[in-house]
């Protein structure tokens, strides 16, 4: 008996196979499976070349036809088969957080990990069993889209700036800028006015590393102003505790200085500069896809109504 290569089966001559063998009339079988009877002919004529075997023939009687002993054999087995696949492709996707075993990676700066990371965290401990885990990543705006794309990220949370454009995506929370100073700093806690604030000396965060030149110096040059950036660091928070030990100021998201408000102080900018929003985005693959899906859900709980 020769090997079937079933990867140059059609699916379609299965199906009109287990239907032939179940009414054993050519006519009947066309009409059943919505074909022309030329069509189901055609197919039954490939079925017995594909099989090496006539399957159906016409019954002595010149009533219908009959199966052949190999027909009869794979009846049973074709129909279970059949039937096996039409439940998986109707079956719909699940994920119970509490007791199937994944894990989430997802792309977030340390901003972002402070600002909505950590309550995300929080979240997944109490809503998911012990087989849900969560890595975080640093994310690179040149590489996040093939990250997504190829499935090492499932989720970014980051600036509209990093969400590529064809990833689907929705905003998180909107954020402005705001000054924090340790407590306690010799300034005092009055109101800032432009020349004071490029007095300062400031920290600049550069997430690409080691700049001295950032998003407020831009907004400060269009006003003819220069500030005093003494320090760059890679990292949102590195900043506060390098706050409490000096006397150097840093332009921080509002949201990162209310996480450390029992030791800054914070204060408006005496200039308008444009805030930004956090998005979380997705690969569009993964949109309907039960887990990615609990853990979007999860983040939205995380920010409430």
């Amino acid at each position: 008996m020769s090997v079937i290569d079933m990867k140059g089966v059609d699916l379609n001559l299965l199906i009109t196979l287990d239907v032939l063998l179940e009414v054993r009339n050519v006519t009947h079988a066309a009409e059943r499976l919505g074909l022309s009877q030329p069509t189901t002919s055609a197919q039954l004529a490939r079925l017995r070349q594909m099989l090496d075997d006539p399957l159906l023939m016409p019954a002595d009687n010149g009533r219908g036809m009959v199966v052949t002993a190999r027909a009869l054999e794979l009846a049973p087995a074709l129909r279970a088969a059949l039937k096996d696949l039409e439940a998986a492709v109707a079956k719909q996707p699940a994920f119970d957080p509490m007791k199937d075993e994944r894990s989430f990676h997802v792309a977030a700066s340390d901003n972002a990990i402070v600002t909505l990371g950590l309550q995300l965290v929080e979240h997944v401990s109490r809503a998911a069993g012990p087989g849900v885990r969560i890595a975080f990543h640093a994310p690179q705006a040149a590489g996040v889209a093939g990250q997504l794309e190829s499935g090492r990220v499932d989720l970014l949370i980051g600036s509209e700036r990093m969400v590529p454009p064809s990833m689907r995506a929705r905003e998180l929370v909107s954020e402005h800028f705001e000054l924090a100073q340790r407590k306690g700093h010799p300034r005092g806690t009055a109101a800032l006015d432009v020349e004071s604030y490029c007095r300062l000396r400031h920290i600049l965060v550069s997430t690409s590393g080691g700049s001295f030149h950032g998003f407020m110096d831009e907004h400060l040059e269009r006003m003819g102003r220069r500030r005093n950036v003494v320090l760059s660091v890679p990292q949102f928070t590195l900043v506060p505790s390098i706050l409490h030990a000096t006397d150097y100021v840093c332009t921080l998201p509002s949201r990162l200085i209310q996480r450390y408000a029992d030791s800054l102080d914070r204060f408006v900018l005496p200039f308008p500069a444009q805030g930004f929003g956090l998005f979380m985005a997705w690969h569009p693959r993964n949109h309907k896809d039960p887990g990615s899906a609990w853990l979007r859900d999860l983040l939205l709980s995380v920010i409430g109504p």
